[in-house]
């Protein structure tokens, strides 16, 4: 049975404070403006990479290799589904109505018709699944992301994004489970699931990157801008408008036989000349210096009078 308590949120609510506590006790400045905790922060690199070599990552391995495939799926999107509630929530209070009814849809399809979300039906029917938290709504309007922060076995965060991940917990329906093994289970169950949809990921970014801190560090704060600013959104945007463009000049070349002129950009903007242009524009000597007429040819004969 699922039951809205306290106790997950004050529980979230002091590991939030115990980690700020931790890093003003620390004292470790830096000059990255963007990392003043990197001594610290480096810290928890290396504990939560001890973690993951030691245990997350065997146990995800093994999980990939011998389960199921339909199970992974499943198991993923159980727990992806659920994440779809709050997203609406979020969207909303951005005050995007849109995404918001999309996300909220998702949730009531893929909970009903998709067996608690097993299934995932409703991206196949096309509503795109978004991954909106409280920390993107408050960096939406306007709350700076504040200093980066690794966080102990949680990983890549900010403060602003920390502050907000208790309500992030309390609004995750898995941890209101009264009953503590299957919510433990349940717990362990999606951390291993998530880490083994990014392992090959994973493998790639230990042989490529030279600092892989620097690496992870630099790529989450740009995703994190990225996700508050929508910067996808708008790509995918400006991709709809250009293919309506697109639609609309090919109607207007069918209806009226003619083929658009298009730039060219490697020839200093000039415009190609439309098809048939050259037939049927008048030719003059004047005009086509590089085409002179042809004289009349020379008698070597007298001329008879």
């Amino acid at each position: 049975m699922i039951t809205r308590t306290t106790s997950g949120s004050l529980r979230a609510w002091g590991l939030a404070a115990a980690a700020g506590a931790t890093l003003l006790l620390s004292g470790c400045a830096s000059t990255n403006p963007k990392d003043p905790f990197e001594k610290f922060n480096r810290s928890m690199f290396t504990f939560n990479d001890t973690v993951d070599r030691v245990a997350l990552k065997p146990t995800a391995t093994v999980y990939k290799n011998y389960t199921p495939s339909f199970v992974q799926t499943g198991v993923g999107n159980f727990f992806s589904n659920m994440s779809d509630l709050w997203s609406s929530v979020n969207q909303f209070l951005q005050g995007k109505g849109h995404d918001g009814l999309n996300d909220f849809t998702r949730f009531a399809v893929n909970s009903t018709f998709g067996v608690l979300g097993v299934f995932d039906l409703a991206t196949p029917a096309g509503m795109r699944k978004h991954n909106e938290d409280l920390g993107q709504t408050l960096g939406y309007w306007g709350v700076p992301s504040g200093p980066y922060l690794m966080l102990p076995i949680l990983g890549p965060s900010t403060v602003r994004d920390t502050v907000a991940l208790p309500g992030d917990w309390w609004a995750d329906p898995w941890t209101h489970l009264n009953d503590i093994p299957w919510r433990t289970s349940g717990i362990v169950v999606r951390a291993v699931d998530q880490r083994a949809s990014v392992l090959d990921a994973s493998n790639l970014l230990e042989d490529a990157a030279l600092d892989r801190y620097e690496f992870i560090r630099d790529g989450y704060l740009q995703r994190r801008t990225s996700k508050v600013l929508d910067t996808d959104k708008a790509q995918e945007r400006a991709e709809k408008v250009q293919g309506r463009i697109d639609k609309v000049q090919e109607q207007v070349e069918q209806k009226l036989h003619v083929k658009t002129p298009k730039v060219d950009n490697g020839n200093d903007g000039a415009a190609e000349p439309a098809a048939g242009a050259e037939q049927n524009a008048p030719q003059s000597q004047d005009s086509a210096p590089n085409n002179p007429p042809t004289p009349a040819p020379v008698s070597s004969e007298p001329v008879q009078k």
